[in-house]
């Protein structure tokens, strides 16, 4: 029961940035555009690195195959984006405000979820089957 719900629950945590990352490839322009409207440097190069970045660590994390390099470009990617594209502290409008807020709170702690995963894959975690190993050895 325990590895299937480690392997149910890194499936559940990875379709968030599988999904975004197509996202940002399937929707380059907007995504592109909303970058800009965020004032993000280099934003178009910026939607393409981001993209590889989410979708190749939700992939990873969900195969178990470099889970620990996964979880550290997931981790990466969440802690600027967090400060560069919901700047809450920034808004007037109550309701950006809060929606910009619930984004920046829900980023950093998905970026602590995926520093814990990587923690605890370095410390030799069991993380269920997979179909690869670590990059990063012990």
């Amino acid at each position: 029961m325990t590895e299937i719900a480690l392997i149910v629950g890194r499936i559940l945590f990875a379709l968030l940035f599988i999904n975004s990352g197509i996202a940002h490839f399937t929707k380059n322009s907007a995504m592109t555009g909303y970058a800009q409207y965020k004032k993000v440097p280099l934003a178009k190069v910026s939607v393409y690195v981001s993209d590889a970045m989410i979708f190749l660590g939700g992939l990873y994390i969900a195969l178990g195959f470099y889970a620990d390099l996964g979880a550290l470009l997931i981790a990466i990617f969440l802690i600027p984006t967090s400060f560069l594209m919901h700047a809450f502290w920034k808004e007037s409008d109550a309701t950006a405000k809060q929606n910009e807020t619930i984004s920046f709170f829900k980023n950093l702690s998905l970026a602590g979820a995926a520093l814990i995963i990587f923690a605890l894959l370095r410390g030799g975690a069991d993380f269920g089957s997979n179909v690869g190993t670590l990059l990063f050895f012990s």
